[in-house]
């Protein structure tokens, strides 16, 4: 993988040009200074502090209508101290007012549109004033459908539902801004990765042209990140359903894989240094990697769809943000990657067993 934090191999061996300049960057890496923490963003707080009611339960699922509006309270407070309350991933349109207290209370307030269908991420913290005790990241699934049964040859979001849908690309094709074969092409898609996998893609909505073909919006793995794209359902493989979703909170270095709407896994991670940051956004697990003859990357590494905005000189314009294991262990939580996700060996292994091939990503 021609990645920010995995590097290329061909036949399970090391590219040599990669295993020099992984060398400067693992040297940069533990003599680097790291970089003020800003309010809400503080460097390793303690997750002790205590969601109340009526904030909704981690990983709760709303779907709402375009045009409908959606309204969530929040609070959450600590012993002797006023406490405040964030947002990530907000979306076009929706506002969070926050009110500063003991406890801090928090109303979510948003109308989705007809150009946000489909499966929205929200992630919520609170902390104390002085940000050394935080809650565990809130996370809340919204899915945003018609007002109305879609017509036909209109667009059909997918995974509306919960069950989230992905498929092999079957041979290679064009990835095009509208479902119809004489708009703009926006990428080529391979059927295989630069690491010899299947190359494969996430499913956002269904549309089907004036000639009857059915085509897939799909989420595609290249820059700008959180690129889509118009494919042919004639150039996939059948469809594979999932229910799991895995949100990454940089500020407060976590990871929850939730299954149905339910939290099965949580670990504490390291993410990208400031100058290396690890991109936010909606991304898919791409690939999985294992056999690393190299213990810096642990057991077993997944590619993901996202690139890093600062590492683009690597070989074919790699980049890829990969979510590995690692040798140094003392070393997490933190800032401390060239953009990669780390997280401990063991936690690595048994996300290996409940994340499958294909899950939706939010890096928040």
């Amino acid at each position: 993988m021609k990645g920010a934090g995995i590097e290329t191999r061909v036949g399970g061996q090391i590219c040599a040009t990669t295993v020099a300049l992984l060398a400067v960057l693992s040297a940069l890496l533990l003599t680097a200074p790291s970089a003020a923490a800003p309010r809400g963003a503080v460097q390793n707080p303690e997750l002790a502090l205590a969601w109340l009611a009526p904030t909704p339960a981690d990983g709760k699922t709303y779907t709402i209508a375009v045009g409908s509006r959606l309204s969530l309270e929040l609070a959450a407070g600590a012993k002797g101290g006023a406490t405040h309350i964030w947002a990530s991933g907000l979306t076009v349109g929706a506002a969070l007012n926050a009110k500063v207290g003991a406890p801090a209370r928090a109303e979510l307030d948003w109308t989705p549109t007809g150009a946000q269908l489909g499966t929205h991420v929200f992630v919520f913290v609170a902390a104390s004033e002085s940000d050394r005790v935080a809650t565990q990241p809130r996370a809340i699934f919204v899915q945003v459908v018609p007002a109305t049964p879609p017509a036909a040859g209109e667009v059909t979001p997918i995974g509306t539902n919960g069950v989230y849908r992905w498929a092999y690309v079957l041979e290679r094709t064009s990835a095009r801004a509208r479902p119809r074969s004489s708009s703009r092409v926006v990428t080529h898609l391979n059927v295989f990765t630069g690491d010899s996998t299947v190359n494969l893609v996430l499913l956002l909505a269904r549309a089907t042209d004036a000639k009857g073909r059915v085509w897939y919006r799909v989420r595609l793995p290249i820059r700008p990140n959180n690129s889509t794209g118009w494919v042919r359902a004639a150039d996939l493989t059948a469809t594979r359903a999932l229910t799991t979703y895995l949100v990454v909170y940089r500020k407060l270095f976590t990871a929850t894989l939730y299954r149905n709407g339910r939290p099965i896994f949580r670990t504490r991670i390291g993410v990208g240094k400031p100058y290396w940051p690890t991109p936010t956004g909606d991304f898919y697990i791409r690939e999985v990697l294992t056999g690393f003859g190299d213990p810096f990357y642990g057991p077993v590494a997944f590619g993901t769809s996202a690139r890093s905005a600062v590492l683009t000189d690597w070989e074919g314009g790699g980049g890829v943000i990969g979510i590995h294991g690692t040798n140094s262990p003392q070393i997490l939580p933190g800032r401390v990657s060239h953009g990669c996700i780390r997280m401990r060996n063991p936690s690595i292994v048994r996300l290996l067993r409940l994340m499958p091939l294909g899950t939706p990503l939010a890096i928040r």
